[in-house]
C-alpha cells in the first residue's frame, strides 16, 4: 500500500495546476489562497474532534505552523502571484523544478542526510528531463518576465525546500492531522496578511471558481498534503523532494487531456528522461538493504 502514495501524490498535486487554472480569472491570487487555507484549517479542525486526534506541544505547533507559512503561504503565493502578473507558467513551473536540487543540498547541511553520487545523477537527469518538458512552452517567454515576477518564483521554491527540511526537522513526530491543521493555520496567515495588504480582495463568484476551490481544499489541502505529510516523515527528503519533478510532466499530460494544449515527441521524451531520472533518485542503495533486513530479524 505504501507504493502506491508516491505516485499518487504525484497525480494529485499536479491537479493543483489544473484547478489553479480554473480559479485565477475569478479571484486574486492571496485573496483566493487565504479563503482556501482557512477552509482547509476548518476542515482538519472538524478531522482533529471527529478523530480526537493528539494534540501538539505547544512549541512543536509553532514549528509546524511556520513550515507550513513557507510551505503554502510564500510558496503558493510567489507562483499563484507571479502567474497572475503575466509571468509564463511554463516558465514559473521550470524555476519551481529546482526544488528537489535544493531539498537535497538543504537536507546535506541540516538533516545530515547522505546523497550519494547515483541520487545526484538522478536529481540531475531528472532537471533534464523537466527542462525537456517545458522548452516547447517556453517561446512567449519575452513578456512577463520582470525581476519581482522572477523573484517571487525563486522565493517560492526556496520556500517549500525550506518548509519541508524544517517540517522534516521539527514537526514529523505528532499526529498527522493535527501537523496538517497548523500548516494551515501558518499557510492561512501569510495568504490573509498580504491579501490585505496588497490586494482589492475582489472576487467573481461562478462555477469555474466553486470548482476549483472545491477541488483544490478536498484534493489538494486534504488529500495530497496528508500523504505529503507521510512522505515527509517516513522517507529522506532528496527523494521525496526527486517526486516533485514528475509534476510538471503529469500537468502537461493533464493540460493536454482537458485543454487540448500541444503534447509533443520531445515534451513525452522528456517525460521518459525525468522518470528515469526520479527513479535512480529514489532507489536504495543496494549495500543498505541487507542491514535494514538484518535490523528487521532482530
Amino acid at each position: 500500500m505504501k507504493r502506491l502514495i508516491p505516485p499518487l501524490f504525484v497525480v494529485l498535486w499536479a491537479t493543483g495546476f489544473i484547478g489553479a487554472r480554473y480559479a485565477m480569472p475569478w479571484a486574486e491570487p492571496f485573496a483566493f489562497l487565504g479563503a482556501r487555507f482557512v477552509i482547509a484549517a476548518i476542515v482538519f479542525a472538524l478531522l482533529i474532534a471527529a478523530l480526537g486526534a493528539r494534540r501538539l506541544p505547544g512549541r512543536t505547533a509553532l514549528h509546524v505552523a511556520g513550515a507550513g507559512a513557507l510551505m503554502h503561504g510564500v510558496y503558493l503565493g510567489g507562483v499563484f502571484w507571479a502567474i497572475h502578473k503575466g509571468m509564463p507558467a511554463g516558465l514559473s513551473a521550470l524555476v519551481v523544478g529546482l526544488q528537489p536540487l535544493i531539498t537535497a543540498v538543504l537536507a546535506g547541511q541540516f538533516l545530515g542526510e547522505k546523497i550519494e553520487p547515483r541520487h545526484w545523477l538522478g536529481l540531475g537527469i531528472g532537471l533534464a528531463g523537466v527542462v525537456i518538458v517545458l522548452w516547447p512552452k517556453l517561446g512567449v517567454a519575452g513578456s512577463g518576465i520582470t525581476a519581482a515576477t522572477l523573484g517571487a518564483s525563486v522565493l517560492s521554491v526556496i520556500a517549500i525546500s525550506a518548509g519541508t527540511i524544517w517540517q522534516k526537522r521539527h514537526g514529523s513526530g505528532g499526529d498527522l492531522v493535527t501537523g496538517t491543521f497548523w500548516q494551515y493555520v501558518g499557510g492561512a496567515a501569510v495568504a490573509v496578511l498580504a491579501s490585505l495588504l496588497f490586494e482589492t480582495r475582489t472576487v467573481v463568484l461562478n462555477g469555474e471558481l466553486v470548482f476549483a476551490m472545491a477541488w483544490l481544499v478536498l484534493v489538494l489541502s486534504v488529500g495530497a498534503i496528508f500523504l505529503l505529510m507521510i512522505l515527509i516523515r517516513d522517507g529522506e527528503m532528496s527523494k521525496v523532494g526527486s517526486l516533485f519533478y514528475l509534476v510538471p510532466a503529469v500537468t502537461a499530460l493533464m493540460a493536454w487531456v482537458l485543454f487540448d494544449e500541444s503534447l509533443t515527441p520531445v515534451q513525452i521524451a522528456g517525460m521518459a528522461v525525468t522518470m528515469l531520472g526520479v527513479g535512480l533518485a529514489t532507489a536504495r542503495s543496494p549495500r543498505t538493504q541487507p542491514t535494514t533486513r538484518a535490523r528487521a530479524s532482530r
